[in-house]
């Protein structure tokens, strides 16, 4: 059985964490709690950054500690922060651990169907093993 590969950390702040991994992928893990608005669209702009650094257009995105996105962060979210993502970032496949939080869950099957987000192949899991192995084959 193989070791698994360590990540590397590329920013962190009070809403969550930014990680390279280096299969090929970037990871997004969210804190918990209620999220500064500075601090949500800062966090998103480093994973931006790592995107388009590495073209390799996949995420991991961890959610399991999120609480739900406020109407305002899920407008900025799909209106401007997923359009930058896929043109200047090259993102493509998002594997997506699913938030504890029933809302959050809510939320975010909320924000699969917005016209933005049927860009992406998105896939959800409740397992981190599973959505790394998927995200890999992508």
């Amino acid at each position: 059985m193989s070791t698994p590969a360590t990540s590397l950390l590329y920013f962190e702040n009070v809403v969550g964490r930014v990680e390279e991994d280096p299969r090929g992928f970037v990871r997004l893990r969210y804190a918990a709690g209620r999220r500064d608005p500075a601090a949500y669209r800062d966090l998103l702009q480093h994973v931006l950054r790592l995107l388009a650094r590495r073209r390799h257009g996949r995420m991991l995105v961890d959610q399991r500690m999120m609480e739900p996105f406020t109407p305002q962060e899920q407008e900025w979210l799909l209106g401007e922060w997923l359009p930058q993502a896929i043109t200047e970032g090259g993102y493509k496949h998002g594997a997506i651990i699913q938030a504890q939080n029933v809302f959050a869950r809510l939320a975010m099957s909320t924000s699969a169907a917005h016209p933005n987000a049927q860009q992406l192949t998105y896939r959800y899991f409740d397992d981190e093993a599973a959505a790394v192995a998927w995200l890999l084959q992508q």
